[in-house]
């Protein structure tokens, strides 16, 4: 099982909870197979439990680290255009701890704002002008992204070179 948490880890980044959740998909999937092949699978919940022992002592190591997964994400999906709540969310499913989370939140949106604005093609990067009903669509397409009205009036009210130049200083660090 420790074997099996390392080759993983050699190979993805997890936080504790998905370490053990990919174990335990291990653990199951051979139950499946020895139980489809006619063996005694009287050791699958002891199995199980193993798993999330063998994630706690990978915690201890200092292997998985919740709160380096969490920084290291959410700086990535506030590149991508991610907003507070989406990252918010994506780290609460991935197992880290609310509080963990909301240390490394992004302090400012209008930056994933302007991210998700460019992928979007919208705002300063529409390539016309946008019309009442263009800039509806877009202010509802950046609010089911998870922004504010005010940091989405902002990025959609951007001049094309500042919002050029905040993204590309978001991209140099």
């Amino acid at each position: 099982m420790r074997e099996a948490a390392l080759a993983h880890l050699a190979r993805f980044s997890a936080t504790e909870m998905g370490l053990r959740r990919v174990l335990e998909r291990r653990v199951d999937r051979w139950a499946r197979r020895a139980e489809a092949e006619g063996q005694d699978i009287s050791g699958a919940a002891a199995a199980r439990a193993l798993a999330a022992q063998v994630a706690r002592q990978m915690v201890a190591l200092g292997v998985v680290d919740d709160a380096a997964f969490a920084a290291a994400r959410a700086q990535r999906l506030a590149r991508g255009g991610r907003s507070r709540r989406a990252i918010a969310a994506h780290l609460a499913g991935k197992g880290v701890a609310r509080e963990v989370a909301a240390s490394v939140l992004p302090e400012e949106e209008l930056d994933a704002a302007l991210a998700q604005c460019r992928r979007r093609r919208i705002g300063p990067f529409a390539r016309a002008p946008m019309e009442r009903e263009a800039r509806l669509k877009a202010l509802g397409a950046l609010a089911r992204a998870g922004f504010a009205r005010e940091v989405a009036e902002r990025a959609l009210d951007m001049a094309p070179e500042e919002a050029e130049e905040r993204l590309f200083q978001l991209r140099q660090g």
